[in-house]
């Protein structure tokens, strides 16, 4: 006989608090002193109080109450009968204050905690009971606890939030204008013991040192006794403790280390002495489970692994036939923990399990916890990790969803998006363009004629073969580089990339810039590298492959390769780096693969915005002068597609496919499961042949794939289980009144059984089987690709448009203020133009709002001006300001850069003293006025000085590089008296 819901009730409070740490025990049979923490039941209060279901000692004294109710009640009611329990025990008896202090409400699933010493004392939900020793310690003497206290005012007594609230004034040295604000919110959100807050922050704008910043200032002045930091990939973690590592304190430039204990969790052993510990999200699961985490785990993200992993504690179903039905990359061990062997249907006949208490990690462990990347941690499993502890919750994303608001109570404290990041300058965010490469195949697919033999290949064996076509084979977009790969097509977008590098996309440079490819799947990201590398003609340390199936080296150690050292220069991934993942060098983000999900995209596009210091880009790309851009090259309309918030519905993408027709055979007929598995069969539809399809229709009963996926996906619809329960208890179409659920569950499990009863014939599961495992690649090397365009994108145009109306307009309103403009506008020039003059005009034009650089405004006129624009693939320098200047004024009908135009002047200037005696005539003058050879030299090089500088002064041959070839005694040697003239004469004339 099942036990009475309150009774059920008790004996589930009972167990918590056992697990707790509490000796639960008869008030007859009582003794205070058996333990640290001590629970009476029923224990009989002073006359009007009735009897606490629970009364909690702690040391020896009374310190709250739990009340307890059955399951289903709603608590929150229940709350003014426990306040009276704290005010009702006899007088005489020991007790911490007066009233009691803690009041519980439970019902043993569902728990709510007030903890009176808190100013405005507010319930909030709780995973389990605290234990005795947390308790003790917000009751020590050190909080200004006061054993016996009658009718202490809330408030008085120091706790976190109390202490939260004589915080000293925040230090902003060393913080931006949006960090500052991020960390004053989030404070005042903690005063206001508000249980979960919302960072937006766009990548590059400092997150990470923002959260270091706040809860440095939570331990030192709040005194959080201990911080958890979420991350969601060992390298993100890795990355976050060398951060913190290298924070100094601006209060007393301690380091963060130095001061407080950091750990970084890579096994399952907490250390209680840290007051920071850095951890991957999928590890404290595996913590709070009881279970090792294999540590190759840890480098697959938590938003992939929580749709991988089932949690069964043993391993998972075959890894290659995960990997064949993602069509993606994950680690070879990923499958499996190493504990047990697997286990036929590991995850498919049941779902993820639920976090049980775990009496090692009490759920009061942790004061706040922060998830980074948090829209990615708070789905599924996951989110359970989140809510176990009875801590505050910090979210940090640069991309939420709606899901994500919603997660943090919509308490969005600080709203810093790529936008505002980016208005804000170069300090933050660099800005992008878009460089669109459009080729025929990729955007029409192909077709092979009959005759013509392709290659195929096995997926699962990898094995080739060749095939001569007896009819022709055609093939959409949508299938390449999925169940076709073209070459062609991959060769023609990197070819046309390798060719637009140096002269549109980035030009002038001669290394190429850190680039960062993103691959559809492994297999498309093993022949985009061998493709890289034939097409720049280079090594096989220039292109490297960064996913979870990299052997050989570990993953991290390429990330941070890519990250520190000039080689490799381009990294193709899938996803591996695309979120979290610091490497600010980048400046080129290649999309080779759709994107459906807006914050995946953002969180991808985010790899390129991260601003970095000059020297550290040049030691890893010698020729960039500083980053003020990034390029997204889209060779698959990404920027043009539109997106969802949506997540994937596919709850078991990485289940075998045989194995989820298994599951639903032994009776699972879970949502999750049937909508992976009509996905599956649909997507199969599309891959097999007319022979097969007959075969599958015959064993069948004339059902084709497509309509095994229909019928089940229709048997998943609610308004069919409720017209079929209505229609089973014989109730009109129209009635209304409430259904019981299980009538509900029997006429969902009718319909369910009946749309999958196909899949219960072992010769069709065998064919379909069969089917899928012959399901191959063909490889189309006979089509020829071509580029239907190459450029940059209407909204980069659109860009540059207003990038040069704006220095127009610049010049226009500052032409009677700036020197440089002055003498520019005088005609004939008033005086001569200094180097200084252009140079302050250049310090002018770099500072907020305008944020400008040579680069950019002639990378603006080319892509607008093309025929007029001379030089664009070159580097420019500061005096290419003066060409800008007079090509925006209309002075100049091209824009040439300005050394082109200084040798075209010296060229006319020495046809001009074709004939005229030479200078120093008599000291190695060539014949009939023309210059020595050694002359020539010397006036080349004041050429190229003037072309520099604007200018030149008989100082400046003391230096290089005149001082290497005899400075001024030599040019004077040279050209004697004439040397004077002849310096004022190329001055005047080649600046002009």
């Amino acid at each position: 006989m099942a036990p009475h819901p309150e009774q059920q009730a008790r004996e589930d409070i009972d167990r918590l608090l056992e697990a707790a740490g509490w000796s639960v025990q008869d008030a007859a049979s009582a003794n205070i002193y058996a333990a640290q923490g001590v629970a009476i039941r029923e224990f009989p209060l002073k006359q009007g109080h009735g009897f606490a279901d629970y009364l909690l000692y702690v040391d020896g004294r009374a310190a709250g109450v739990i009340e307890a109710k059955k399951q289903g009640v709603t608590l929150t009611g229940v709350e003014t009968q426990s306040d009276k329990y704290t005010q009702g025990l006899p007088d005489g008896l020991p007790r911490w204050l007066n009233p009691l202090p803690f009041a519980y409400q439970s019902t043993g699933v569902e728990t709510r905690f007030t903890n009176g010493l808190d100013l405005a004392p507010r319930s909030r939900g709780v995973f389990a009971f605290h234990t005795p020793a947390l308790l003790a310690e917000w009751l020590s003497p050190a909080a200004g606890v006061k054993e016996g206290a009658a009718n202490y005012a809330a408030g008085q007594i120091d706790t976190f939030l109390s202490r939260l609230r004589d915080m000293p004034q925040l230090i902003e040295e060393g913080l931006w204008p949006v960090q500052i604000t991020a960390i004053r919110n989030l404070e005042q959100s903690l005063r206001d013991n508000r249980p979960r807050a919302l960072i937006q922050m766009a990548t590059g704008s400092g997150k990470t040192f923002t959260a270091i910043s706040f809860i440095y200032r939570l331990i030192k002045f709040a005194g959080a006794r201990r911080v958890l930091f979420l991350v969601d990939r060992g390298n993100l973690g890795d990355q976050t403790l060398k951060e913190f590592q290298q924070y100094a304190s601006p209060y007393n430039n301690f380091k963060f280390s130095e001061e407080y204990i950091v750990q970084r969790l890579s096994s399952n052993t907490l250390d209680t002495t840290a007051r920071v510990c850095i951890c991957t999200i999928q590890r404290m699961y595996s913590m709070l489970k009881g279970r090792e985490l294999p540590e190759d785990l840890e480098e697959v993200s938590a938003d992939e692994l929580g749709r991988l992993w089932n949690v069964t504690g043993h391993s998972r179903a075959s890894a290659d036939k995960a990997r064949a039905e993602r069509g993606a990359e994950l680690p070879s061990g990923a499958m499996s923990t190493g504990a047990k062997p697997a286990t036929p249907y590991a995850g498919v006949l049941r779902g993820p399990e639920v976090i049980e208490y775990n009496p090692s990690i009490p759920i009061g462990t942790f004061d706040v916890i922060v998830t980074d990347e948090c829209h990615r941690s708070i789905y599924n499993l996951w989110a359970q990790v989140l809510e176990y502890f009875d801590a505050y919750l910090v979210g940090l994303t640069a991309t939420p969803s709606k899901q994500t608001f919603g997660f943090f109570h919509q308490n969005l404290v600080m709203e810093y998006n790529h936008e505002m990041a980016v208005a804000d300058g170069v300090n933050v965010n660099v800005n992008y363009d878009v460089y669109r490469i459009r080729t025929l195949i990729t955007e029409a697919g192909s077709k092979v004629e009959a005759g013509y033999s392709v290659q195929v290949q096995e997926r699962d064996t990898r094995k080739k073969r060749w095939e001569q076509l007896d009819d022709d084979f055609a093939y959409d977009p949508n299938q390449l580089d999925r169940a076709v790969v073209a070459p062609d097509q991959i060769r023609t977008v990197i070819r046309t990339f390798r060719d637009k590098l140096f002269t549109e996309i980035f030009p002038g440079r001669e290394w190429v810039p850190k680039t960062l490819i993103f691959a559809k799947d492994d297999q498309h990201a093993e022949n985009i590298v061998e493709i890289v590398r034939e097409e720049f003609d280079k090594g096989n340390d220039f292109a490297q492959k960064i996913t979870y199936r990299t052997t050989g080296a570990k993953p991290k150690d390429l990330i941070n390769e890519f990250r520190t050292s000039p080689m490799p220069r381009i990294a193709v991934t899938v996803d591996m780096i695309a979120t979290g993942t610091d490497i600010k060098a980048v400046e080129i983000v290649m999309f080779m693969r759709a994107v459906k999900s807006r914050a995946f995209f953002e969180q991808m596009k985010g790899r390129g915005v991260r601003v970095i210091k000059a020297d550290d880009l040049q030691s890893v790309t010698p020729d960039a002068a500083a980053k003020d851009h990034f390029v997204i090259v889209d060779a698959v309309g990404v920027c043009e597609q539109d997106k969802t918030d949506s997540r994937p519905m596919e709850q078991k993408p990485t289940v075998g496919f045989e194995k989820l027709m298994q599951a639903v055979v032994f009776g699972n007929i879970e949502d999750d499961v049937l909508t992976s598995l009509a996905g599956r069969l649909a997507r199969l539809e599309h891959r097999i042949g007319a022979d097969d399809d007959k075969r599958i229709r015959e064993q069948s009963g004339g059902l084709g794939l497509n309509d095994l996926s229909h019928r089940i996906v229709a048997a998943l619809d609610p308004d069919r289980h409720v017209e079929q329960a209505r229609a089973d208890l014989g109730r009109a179409p129209d009635d209304d009144s409430p259904i019981p659920e299980q009538a509900l569950a029997e006429a969902r499990r009718r319909i369910v059984t009946e749309a999958v009863m196909p899949l219960h014939d072992p010769q069709l599961r065998e064919t379909i089987a069969e089917v899928k495992k012959r399901n191959e690649i063909v490889i189309d090397i006979v089509s020829p690709d071509e580029v239907l365009e190459a450029g940059f994108s209407q909204d980069a145009l659109d860009r540059a448009r207003g990038l040069v109306h704006s220095f127009e307009e610049f010049i226009q309103e500052h032409k009677d203020e700036i020197t440089a403009l002055q003498i520019l506008y005088s005609q004939p020039y008033r005086q001569r133009l200094s180097f200084e003059a252009v140079k302050d005009l250049a310090q002018r034009i770099e500072q907020p709002p305008y944020l400008w650089n040579e680069s950019q405004l002639w990378n603006a006129y080319a892509a607008l001006e093309k025929s007029k624009v001379k030089g664009a693939s070159g580097r420019r320098i500061l005096t290419d300001l003066v060409s800008l200047v007079r090509f925006a004024m209309r002075r100049d009908n091209e824009l040439v850069p300005f050394p082109e135009r200084v040798n075209a002047n010296f060229k006319a200037w020495l046809a001009a003293h074709q004939g005229l005696p030479s200078p120093a005539s008599g000291r190695g003058a060539g014949g009939e006025g023309g210059f020595s050879a050694e002359q020539m030299k010397w006036l080349e090089m004041i050429r190229d000085h003037i072309a520099a500088n604007l200018g030149i002064e008989r100082d400046d041959f003391e230096y290089v590089p005149f001082a290497q070839e005899g400075g001024l005694g030599k040019v004077h040697q040279l050209f004697g008296d004439g040397l004077n003239a002849i310096i004022e004469e190329l001055n005047e004339t080649l600046a002009a």
